[in-house]
């Protein structure tokens, strides 16, 4: 639960944008397919911006005080 919170504290910190394409892909596993044909952006931009986004969720855990959990 409290690693939740903390996701959702992390989310609360990102673009609309970038919310929506992480829960898609992490939450509904929708394709990166799929996420980028219904945004309007390519691929590419999809698995960069979740790349992306995974990088600063894992920094946001170590900061946050998650790191070897």
């Amino acid at each position: 639960r409290e690693l939740g919170r903390a996701i959702d504290a992390f989310l609360d910190t990102c673009s609309r944008e970038t919310r929506i394409i992480f829960l898609r892909r992490y939450w509904f596993g929708d394709s990166v397919h799929d996420i980028a044909r219904q945004m309007g952006l390519t691929t590419g931009a999809v698995t960069t911006r979740l790349s992306r986004t995974r990088s600063q969720l894992r920094n946001y855990l170590i900061q946050e005080g998650y790191e070897n959990e």
